[in-house]
């Protein structure tokens, strides 16, 4: 059954970075942490997926001081997401027409619903920027909906000072990921096998 969770956890780790590269063509704006990621990527001449894979490493950092667990599902986020961008960066090419533009931003919208749902479903550890989340609502006792909002508030805004991509696509992912996430994730959710009632006798 491991190999099950950790072959879904991958694939939805590599759908993860496909959303994100499909936003970034798309051009009309990315999630609150890709704009973050896009303004390093701009500011320092990083690709999209090095300031992302970097990123995570640096927000592991954090998780020392916090006393997270770090586990392979963790460790496997940070490493496939960003190069997963890259490789998709790569391959898609750049996209003038409007309507087409929507159509990736959209796209990559659901993807990211769907990807979130499939390698949250794994049941592994969670990712760098998750971890960091649940931590500080640990350590502090605020609300997940509080903690969120700021560390998403915080990488948007550092994100826009860095020349990262804020727009319509910023607002349409914020309106929609969280029901997307909702709907996806108990569909993918891994569940142990019922052992069978004569099993216990």
């Amino acid at each position: 059954m491991m190999i099950r969770r950790l072959s879904q956890l991958i694939f939805g780790l590599a759908l993860y970075g496909l959303a994100g590269a499909l936003m970034v063509r798309g051009d009309l704006g990315l999630s609150p942490w890709n704009v973050f990621h896009q303004g390093l990527e701009r500011s320092t001449g990083l690709s999209f997926g090095t300031a992302t894979l970097l990123t995570g490493m640096v927000l592991l950092l954090s998780w020392i001081p916090l006393k997270q667990r770090i586990g392979v599902g963790t460790v496997l986020n940070v490493l496939i997401i960003g190069p997963s961008a890259d490789l998709a960066l790569m391959i898609l090419p750049d996209v003038h027409d409007m309507s087409l533009r929507w159509i990736l931003m959209l796209g990559g919208t659901i993807l990211t619903g769907v990807a979130t749902g499939i390698y949250i479903g794994a049941g592994l550890e969670p990712g760098p920027r998750d971890g960091l989340m649940t931590s500080i609502c640990r350590r502090t006792g605020w609300s997940i909906r509080v903690t969120r909002t700021g560390i998403e508030v915080a990488a948007l805004a550092i994100g826009i000072l860095l020349g990262g991509g804020f727009g319509v696509g910023t607002l349409v992912y914020a309106a929609i990921i969280g029901p997307l996430v909702h709907f996806f994730m108990p569909r993918f959710e891994w569940q142990r096998p019922a052992v069978p009632a004569a099993a216990h006798n």
